[in-house]
């Protein structure tokens, strides 16, 4: 199954993509040229991530009618210099003291069937092209 996102460049470093009815806005920072107006896209990547181990986790919680009350999600990360990219990302769930512990484990293996980190784990093959339109005249 393909699907398909529109990418769209409103003005400064501003990048929008369009999806499913969405608007998902993007900037750089200030010191990147941007006015810091919306998220860079790198902050939406890790946003996926710990927002994907949230669901799992609300899942988890209503499908054994545990309660969501206290429970907090804390991501973090930590880069490498040489080469530089992301070395380990990390996931901390806490629960209030009354969260039965039986299920502590079960929790955290909730959080590893997070697509998004799967599709991180067993990247997908990138196509990047690109084409000339043809001109509306000729056509």
């Amino acid at each position: 199954m393909s699907r398909e996102m529109r990418v769209s460049f409103p003005q400064g470093k501003r990048v929008h993509a369009h999806y499913d009815g969405f608007e998902i806005e993007t900037d750089q920072a200030p010191d990147s040229g941007g006015e810091g107006a919306a998220p860079e896209p790198y902050d939406l990547f890790l946003a996926s991530l710990a927002t994907c181990a949230g669901i799992y986790i609300l899942s988890f919680c209503q499908r054994r009618n545990l309660s969501l009350e206290g429970i907090e999600v804390f991501q973090s990360w930590e880069r490498q210099e040489e080469p530089p990219r992301m070395a380990r990302i990390s996931i901390r769930i806490e629960t209030p003291p009354d969260f039965p512990p039986k299920y502590l484990k079960a929790l955290g293996r909730a959080v590893h069937q997070c697509a998004v980190k799967k599709t991180i784990l067993d990247p997908p093959e990138f196509i990047v092209e690109a084409v000339q339109k043809a001109d509306e005249e000729s056509v």
